[in-house]
């Protein structure tokens, strides 16, 4: 029996692939495709369920598609089909509105360790929209509640596999610390955060020199992490980290808004003077 729309978009969220969901809103005039009409487009471009009408209407909502997940933003296509010229090189007498949506899988907090920063650092993973994926022997769900998934006999971390995307935090209290490293950077994640002394974090760096990764690879590894907010305690301590987390997945700057306001006001004012003496 054939997936529906519905079965094929479950299906790509549950093996964490990105798509885009093309659905028309609006048309007029002689088109094929009626409102609400709907496809899935894979990261290649290519409709994979649905139909959003046939020809050059369907290849420009495929190459906005792509843009779309690129760019991660909606976007709302207006395609003239009755301007061989100008518009989707179809003339029909037609023409329909398309919003394109792109729908990215959300990124994993892959976290070693079970004291207490890593249970605060599950619990505010969840709150910023992260699934959270904890892997070490004496987790348990009661401490760690707000987990989508818990690994607790990965005695190698061969399991340990993120995605480029995805973030990977180091808090075994320097139980294994150096291996599952070593693991994580067999992946391409961008962010591996090592929870640590300086001393301790010393070693599993020169550990890690001694194991052939390249610079660029060591380079990837956050020791101390987070971003400095004077932690004192284990929960503000996952704050530093989940905060620097946030700065890396929006492209924030880490100032103060205060200040950057205060900046901005500073920089008009100089303008305005210019323009008033010139």
């Amino acid at each position: 029996m054939a997936k529906t729309i519905f079965e094929i978009i479950n299906q790509k969220q549950q093996a964490r692939e990105p798509f885009t969901v093309a659905t028309v809103v609006d048309t007029y005039g002689s088109v094929s495709a009626k409102t609400s009409s709907k496809a899935v487009i894979d990261e290649d471009g290519r409709i994979i369920a649905g139909w959003v009408g046939g020809g050059c209407a369907e290849s420009t909502a495929c190459e906005q598609a792509v843009q779309c997940m690129q760019d991660g933003k909606t976007a709302m296509l207006e395609i003239d089909l009755d301007d061989e010229m100008l518009g989707a090189g179809m003339p029909c007498g037609g023409g329909m509105r398309v919003y394109v949506e792109p729908v990215l899988p959300e990124p994993a907090l892959w976290l070693m360790g079970h004291g207490r920063v890593a249970e605060a650092l599950c619990i505010m993973a969840d709150l910023m929209g992260l699934k959270v994926i904890v892997n070490d022997p004496g987790a348990e769900w009661e401490k760690f509640p707000n987990a989508s998934q818990l690994i607790t006999d990965d005695i190698d971390y061969s399991t340990l596999t993120p995605e480029k995307t995805d973030f990977v935090v180091i808090a075994t209290q320097h139980k294994g610390d150096h291996e599952s490293i070593s693991q994580a950077l067999k992946s391409d994640a961008e962010y591996i955060a090592l929870i640590a002394s300086r001393k301790r974090a010393r070693l599993v760096l020169d550990y890690l020199v001694e194991q052939d990764f390249s610079e660029d690879d060591i380079n990837r590894v956050k020791a101390p992490c987070g971003i400095d907010l004077g932690a004192s305690t284990p929960e503000e301590i996952a704050l530093c980290i989940i905060s620097e987390i946030t700065l890396l997945r929006r492209g924030g700057t880490g100032q103060r808004r205060h200040d950057m306001l205060k900046q901005e006001d500073a920089q008009m004012h100089e303008v305005l003077k210019e323009v008033r003496s010139a």
